[in-house]
């Protein structure tokens, strides 16, 4: 007890404290800025960490780190314009619901879900953080591959009446993630000898054009002189009691699924947040009401996100392995003040371990108590006429996708994929497909094509572990599942008609 207690006297000091303010406030800004992000803030933010103690800077890093991972969603919820690629899955029921609906609530069931699954994946970096990384180690290319394909069969949970038009989504989605230069043997793929399209299709213009240009489109079709929200009174960003019990168990789905997720290097939360919100329509007593504005659809990937920090953090704290892009920045940080992160750690650098341990804790909190103060700030913009509000989110997505690339290539890039998932929407095909087929296929080609390379060609590779079979098991009875239900709803169909 007394060590804890010394644990805590370490970690609340005004540096600290003022460190966590700082890292909170521009991960948020940066995170609701599209094409700017939660990597960026980290990275802009790591320089800074030169003059300060090590736990006030990395503790400062890391609230940057959850702050940005909310802060997504406040953009994807107002302006239909996913800040981060780990917000883009909220944009789906968010924007509903904050046009349609209140986007105080929409706000408010985001910052509550995120909060809450900081905190879980606080709890998983705390106690299993040892024991959940060696178990990650057992993961090789097969795993991977094969937890790839389970993702993309979430396709098949998300897709609407229409399996054709999703299977459709899924074979756009995959061609555009297999665009650039072959990683194994150095060929150009579909660049149309475009020397900007050789790293591919980039990934900030394409969820720009997927969702913001679109929906700018979208508005200018409806009229300019309208506004979202002309009533104040749905700008009130409180959640009684029923709505925050209402969304109790996507919220814990998010969280379980972000956590886990963020453990696998490679796979982060940008996968986590399709993960979640499949499930979690998937288990919902009203999958209805998924994308019209869903409380459930916000609250399971907002939690994953932030759960999938946590999650991050243990393979790089345990094995020195980090987990997503920014926790390799924040193992700048480290190197830096010459710690190496691994399983010594543990024991060289005990309170810097434990003050990230609890503070990780007060980032979360941190990020609720200024999201809370600024919420409110935050929904006005919908009150804002669309005359108004058009140029000033075009203008900001144009900023932000060339302050991600320095091209002006991916602007023209942007709005012609904005014109094209215009049409695409408006022909009822699946955008969320698209999404997770481009996020998973470099995921599920690169571990397929190394397993094989390593198996020299035979396919046993896949069914040569306890793992792989248990996830090949998964696949199998995802897709009886599949078939199943179809069958009994074609049974089913005489007897409405």
């Amino acid at each position: 007890m007394d060590t804890f207690g010394q644990d805590l006297i370490h970690l609340f000091t005004i540096t600290n404290m003022l460190c966590i303010l700082l890292g909170t406030v521009v991960g948020m800004v940066f995170g609701a800025l599209p094409g700017l992000g939660t990597v960026i803030a980290v990275a802009l933010l790591l320089p800074v960490t030169f003059t300060l103690p090590p736990l006030a800077g990395i503790l400062m890093l890391l609230a940057t780190y959850q702050a940005g991972e909310y802060g997504g969603s406040i953009s994807a919820i107002l302006l239909g314009v996913p800040g981060t690629p780990q917000a883009a899955a909220t944009v789906i029921d968010g924007h509903p619901m904050a046009v349609n609906e209140s986007p105080g609530k929409a706000l408010s069931y985001s910052l509550l879900a995120s909060s809450i699954g900081g905190i879980f994946g606080g709890l998983v970096l705390i106690f299993v953080s040892v024991p959940l990384a060696k178990f990650a180690l057992n993961f090789g290319s097969p795993e991977y591959f094969l937890l790839g394909v389970i993702g993309l069969l979430t396709v098949a949970l998300l897709s609407g009446r229409d399996k054709i038009k999703s299977m459709i989504s899924v074979v756009l989605g995959l061609m555009a993630g297999t665009v650039g230069v072959d990683a194994l043997t150095g060929v150009d793929r579909a660049t149309f000898g475009q020397p900007e399209l050789m790293d591919g299709i980039n990934l900030v213009a394409l969820l720009v054009g997927i969702f913001a240009i679109s929906e700018l489109l979208a508005m200018i079709s409806k009229g300019l002189n309208i506004r979202y929200v002309a009533d104040y009174a749905r700008l009130k960003t409180g959640l009684t009691g029923a709505e925050v019990k209402g969304v109790a168990k996507p919220t814990l789905i998010g969280s379980l699924i972000g956590a886990g997720t963020g453990i696998l290097p490679g796979i982060g939360g940008g996968a986590a947040c399709w993960f979640a919100y499949a499930l979690a329509s998937k288990l919902s007593k009203n999958p209805g009401a998924f994308g019209r504005g869903s409380p459930e659809g916000i609250a399971a990937p907002e939690s994953s996100n932030n759960a999938s920090a946590g999650g991050a953090l243990v393979p790089f704290l345990a094995l020195g392995i980090p987990g997503s892009a920014a926790v390799a920045i924040i193992m700048g940080a480290f190197v830096m003040n010459g710690i190496q992160p691994g399983p010594g750690v543990f024991t060289a650098e005990r309170d810097l371990v434990y003050g990230i341990f609890y503070g990780f804790i007060v980032t979360t909190v941190a990020m609720y108590l200024v999201g809370r103060l600024l919420t409110p700030m935050f929904a006005r913009v919908l009150v804002v006429p669309n005359a108004f509000l058009v140029p000033i989110v075009l203008v900001l997505c144009l900023i932000g996708i060339y302050a991600s690339n320095a091209a002006f290539f991916d602007l023209w890039l942007a709005m012609g994929i904005g014109v094209l998932f215009y049409i695409l929407k408006r022909l009822e095909y699946s955008v969320s497909s698209v999404i997770i087929a481009y996020v998973l296929a470099p995921i599920i080609e690169e571990n397929f094509r190394r397993s094989l390379n390593l198996s020299n060609g035979s396919y046993g590779v896949f069914i040569s572990g306890p793992y792989s079979i248990l996830l090949v098991l998964a696949i199998v009875a995802a897709l009886g599942w599949s078939v199943h239900a179809a069958l009994r709803q074609r049974r089913a169909r005489p007897a409405v008609q």
